[in-house]
């Protein structure tokens, strides 16, 4: 199993930080650095800017926001940023949400499989460097009765496959994404029922593209926080706002993906009590709602010893890179966390 870092958006306070934890990562040999983009900073620039000052390291989108750019345009950033990474550029995608699809980009959010299917098809063909047509229920290129023609990629990635990613936390999305992707971007993974909750999913759509999981990249994306194992409890309260903020107000009361995971992940009367905090304005109390035993679920905390046994769970249920977001309030205390997870697994065996 590998290992990868999620920087998370850039501007939140701890910019310089961010580029030497990723400077930290490649040194220890960490696999990929990820960044996000929302409505704020875009993953295009940091991972430009962290490609620039590391060596080995990949760097890939979690997420290039679908609603956010046409698909020629995300073929275009990918061959940029693989070309001037030396070949080392992942691309990650998804819709995003309503609130932001709709309040931020004015794109309605409607049929996000379709829509999200149509775009990979285009962005790969695109890729191929061949004259890009298309004809699809959301994209027609070029348009028709005008002036457009096709044309092609001018610019020559460092591979001729660019490994494509998709975010999906809903079956169909999971399934789809096993049919069309190199790999899944999963959240808020829990080992005890990331099977259940998506590797069955993503195996199913493997199979209907007559593929096996061989080579297709599970990829979850954990809290770490090491401490003594008397302390998780602790440890655990650190995330108790982030997990209330996905859980509780990332959506609308009647379509929060997170709130409907969390409930197929058994725990439907307390997502429902998180939500309804949340959404009244009560965050801290939709952050003491959380059930412990759910941030321990989906996140890495205590001892090394206990982390690497986590590891261990999250292997042999079937995750190939496991991706860390080590806390701290200092740049020192996250670099700790970063080399306590390579040394969990290399504890775990996993190495």
């Amino acid at each position: 199993m590998r290992l990868g870092i999620n920087l998370g958006y850039w501007g939140a306070g701890m910019d310089g930080d961010n580029l030497a934890v990723a400077q930290e990562a490649d040194r220890l040999g960490y696999d990929v650095c990820w960044a996000a983009e929302a409505y704020g900073s875009d993953a295009a620039t940091v991972l430009s800017w962290v490609a620039a000052q590391t060596e080995s390291i990949d760097v890939g989108s979690a997420i290039f926001q679908i609603p956010a750019r046409a698909p020629a345009m995300t073929a275009m950033t990918a061959a940029t940023l693989d070309s001037l990474s030396g070949g080392r550029f992942r691309l990650g995608l998804g819709v995003s949400g309503p609130q932001v699809s709709e309040g931020w980009y004015g794109v309605k959010f409607d049929k996000p499989l379709a829509r999200t299917r149509e775009y990979v098809e285009i962005v790969r063909k695109a890729m191929t460097r061949e004259r890009l047509s298309y004809e699809g229920q959301h994209w027609t290129l070029p348009l028709p009765d005008g002036p457009g023609k096709p044309l092609k990629l001018t610019v020559h990635p460092q591979r001729e496959h660019i490994p494509l990613y998709i975010a999906a936390i809903g079956p169909k999305n999971l399934e789809q994404t096993g049919e069309i992707a190199d790999g899944a971007l999963l959240i808020f993974p829990s080992a005890e029922h990331i099977e259940d909750t998506a590797i069955r999913h993503l195996r199913a759509g493997r199979e209907k593209a007559g593929h096996t999981m061989d080579g297709f990249d599970v990829c979850p994306t954990l809290p770490l926080a090491v401490g003594e194992d008397k302390d998780v409890s602790a440890l655990a309260d650190m995330f108790r706002p982030y997990t209330a903020l996905y859980v509780g107000g990332m959506g609308s009361r009647k379509q929060n993906f997170y709130n409907q995971l969390a409930q197929r992940m058994g725990y439907e009367k307390e997502a429902a009590e998180v939500q309804d905090k949340y959404l009244s304005g009560d965050k801290t109390g939709a952050a003491a709602a959380i059930p412990h035993r759910l941030i321990d679920q989906t996140a890495l905390l205590g001892s090394v010893e206990r982390i690497a046994d986590r590891m261990q769970a999250y292997a042999a249920a079937g995750v190939t890179t496991l991706t860390l977001s080590p806390a701290g309030f200092t740049l020192d205390e996250r670099i700790t966390a970063l080399r306590a997870g390579t040394d969990a697994l290399e504890r775990a065996g996993l190495a």
